[in-house]
C-alpha cells in the first residue's frame, strides 16, 4: 500500500473525499490515504505543504498560486471545484455596518496572512474601487476565532464561504451584508514536487478515485440530507449550494491561472508571475 496524505477544510465541498474513504475506495486502488481536517483553511495548508506535513492539498486557486510564485515547491495538478466560492461578508449582529461602503476602512478578521480570507478582501476592495493600501487585518485563525473578534469588537468584518457561515448568521450571531463571488474556479488539488517525483503514479491514481466520486456526487440518493445533518446546515440552504457548485475532473486551464496571476499581480499581492510549466503538472 503507497500511504498519501491530503489535508483540506473541513467543509461540505470535501465530503466526497470521505465517501471515498469509508468505501475504501483508495485501498482497492493500493494507496492507503489520510485525511486531514485544516479548520485555519488554506494559509495553513500551504505551510504544511512546504513543510513536508502533507503530500496533497485541497486548497483555494488564489492561495495556492500566490504560494507557488513565491517558493512553494509544490504544483497544480488538477482544478477541485470549477465553481466560484461565494464568499459571504459577515459582521457581528449587533454592528452598526449595514452596506459595503460602511466597511470601506474597517478591520478585517483573516484566518492567517496569504490565506483565502486575506485576499478575497483585496479582491473585494478592489471590485468597490477602494485603495486596498487602507486595508487592515485582525489574525483569527478559524472561524470560532472569528466569531469571538467581531462579537468583542477586536474586528470588524469576516469573509468566508456563505453557506458554511450561515448557521452563525440563523443564530443571530453573524449578519451578512453582501456576498463576493471567485472570479476563478475556487479549488485546486496541489501536490509537492517531492511526490510528484516519487509517487507520481500514485497520485494520478488517487486523482482517478476522487474524480470517479464527485461526477456522481450530486446524483448520491439524500444527499442534501446528508450534509446538511453533517455540517449543520439547513436542507433548503444545501440544495441552493449543490445548485450552485460544479465540481471538476479536468486540469487547470492555462489562461485561467493567467488570469488568477494577472489579478493577484494587480493587486501588489505577487511581485512576479511564474509560467504554466513552473506551477501546473498534468498527470
Amino acid at each position: 500500500m503507497k500511504k498519501i496524505t491530503v489535508a483540506g477544510v473541513p467543509e461540505h465541498f470535501n465530503h466526497p473525499w470521505h465517501i471515498a474513504l469509508e468505501k475504501g475506495l483508495f485501498a482497492k486502488e493500493g494507496i492507503e490515504l489520510s485525511w486531514i481536517d485544516v479548520p485555519e483553511g488554506t494559509g495553513k495548508m500551504c505551510q504544511m505543504l512546504r513543510n513536508g506535513e502533507t503530500d496533497i492539498a485541497v486548497i483555494l486557486t488564489e492561495g495556492i498560486v500566490k504560494d507557488i510564485t513565491q517558493g512553494n515547491p509544490s504544483k497544480i495538478v488538477q482544478e477541485y471545484v470549477a465553481s466560484p466560492l461565494v464568499w459571504g461578508i459577515h459582521v457581528a449582529a449587533e454592528s452598526p455596518f449595514h452596506k459595503m461602503e460602511d466597511i470601506e476602512y474597517a478591520t478585517a478578521a483573516i484566518s492567517r496572512e496569504g490565506s483565502g480570507s486575506q485576499l478575497m478582501a483585496y479582491v473585494n476592495a478592489a471590485n468597490e474601487g477602494w485603495t486596498t493600501e487602507n486595508l487592515k487585518f485582525r489574525i483569527v485563525h478559524t472561524i470560532d476565532g472569528a466569531v469571538e473578534a467581531l462579537t468583542n469588537g477586536d474586528a470588524d468584518y469576516f469573509m468566508w464561504e456563505r453557506f458554511m457561515t450561515k448557521p452563525l448568521v440563523d443564530k443571530g450571531i453573524f449578519r451578512r451584508i453582501a456576498d463576493c463571488p471567485t472570479p476563478w474556479p475556487c479549488f485546486v488539488i496541489a501536490v509537492r514536487d517531492e511526490v510528484l517525483a516519487s509517487d507520481r503514479d500514485t497520485v494520478s491514481n488517487m486523482l482517478s478515485v476522487i474524480n470517479s466520486v464527485t461526477a456522481t456526487f450530486k446524483e448520491i440518493p439524500g444527499i442534501d440530507a446528508i450534509l446538511a445533518d453533517k455540517f449543520h446546515q439547513k436542507k433548503d440552504d444545501i440544495q441552493t449550494w449543490l445548485g450552485m457548485t460544479k465540481w471538476s475532473q479536468s486540469g487547470l486551464a492555462e489562461d485561467m491561472l493567467n488570469k488568477v496571476q494577472n489579478q493577484l499581480l494587480e493587486l501588489s499581492l505577487i511581485d512576479k508571475k511564474g509560467t504554466f510549466a513552473e506551477m501546473v503538472k498534468t498527470l
